[in-house]
């Protein structure tokens, strides 16, 4: 294939081979293609990838690296801080059982593990307290990567003491107090539970930390559940999470919810008594398996069911 070109300027035609036709046809068809991409494309990922272009491949990886440790603290970061909220939480509703009026807020101090567990079974301090602290300054130098880790592996101890701490202090108040007798204490399925069940641990389905509420009673298909208290039915329905629940209210602000059934043997409004069976166990909802999924609220707020239970 020949392309004759004619100019006013040219004494003659000027032909081109098949190879020189081929390059001009390529040229028409790739200018507006890299045109149109060079203004669709952003001129900040332009840059950027530019830039990641130029670095050598240790420092591309060191890069990575280093940002994934820094979304890893974010992550224990916004652990903790969530649950300081739930500590706030439940020394406010400690501060309203004691009939103090007075916000109070928890004072976690750093210690080391050791310490951090003999604070297990002592009473709380709920008043806040600054520590004075001061000093020369001698060799300064900022924080390593390993001493941020073990800096947040002694607040995450001391977290966990102070948790339990004031889980148990709570019970206590409870049981002494005028909503003693409305307590759930009874045991709702004849089951071991998973004793490691209540509170932060890695969720079965996204396999990241998640707090659950609850105790997991591990039971054949069709094992009876009983009512831990006197109450009356709230809720006997299926939902995406709990799947069949049926919720129980106890007075005072006081509820139960027994998750996953297999089947519900109670109506809403019904009253039921201590021991009675309202529903069999079952894996509908988020489970993995047979289970009782356990719960008991103070006005909403999640408690830790192993306070409650009698031995």
């Amino acid at each position: 294939m020949n392309i004759i070109l004619v100019s006013n300027k040219m004494a003659k035609a000027k032909s081109l081979s098949v190879f020189q036709a081929g390059l001009l046809i390529a040229g028409l068809v790739l200018v507006p293609v890299l045109l149109t991409l060079l203004f669709i494309t952003p001129k900040s990922e332009i840059k950027e990838q530019g830039m990641r272009a130029l670095l050598p491949p240790h420092l591309k990886s060191s890069i990575i690296s280093s940002q994934v440790h820094l979304d890893a603290y974010a992550k224990e970061l916004g652990e903790l801080q969530a649950r300081m909220m739930r500590l706030d939480a439940q020394s406010q509703r400690l501060a309203k059982l004691a009939g103090e009026k007075d916000k109070q807020v928890i004072n976690v101090n750093l210690r080391s593990k050791t310490n951090a567990n003999s604070q297990t079974n002592s009473q709380p301090d709920t008043s806040l307290q600054l520590d004075g602290r001061g000093g020369p300054l001698v060799n300064a130098r900022p924080m390593t990567e390993p001493d941020l880790q073990a800096a947040i592996a002694e607040l995450v101890d001391a977290v966990d003491a102070r948790d339990d701490s004031l889980s148990s202090l709570e019970a206590k108040i409870l049981q002494q107090s005028v909503l003693k007798d409305m307590l759930p204490n009874g045991t709702p399925v004849n089951a071991a539970y998973n004793s490691s069940s209540y509170g932060w641990r890695i969720d079965p389905f996204t396999g990241g930390k998640a707090f659950h509420e609850g105790l997991d009673f591990p039971a054949n298909t069709g094992a009876p559940i009983r009512a831990a208290a006197d109450g009356i039915v709230s809720e006997a329905e299926h939902t995406s999470d709990y799947g069949n629940i049926v919720k129980i209210e106890h007075g005072a602000g006081l509820e139960t919810r027994y998750a996953h059934a297999s089947k519900l043997l109670v109506k809403v409004g019904e009253r039921v008594v201590k021991g009675q069976v309202v529903a069999e166990v079952g894996s509908t909802g988020r489970s993995t398996g047979p289970h009782l999924h356990y719960e008991i609220r103070l006005n909403g707020e999640a408690l830790d069911p192993r306070k409650y239970l009698q031995n």
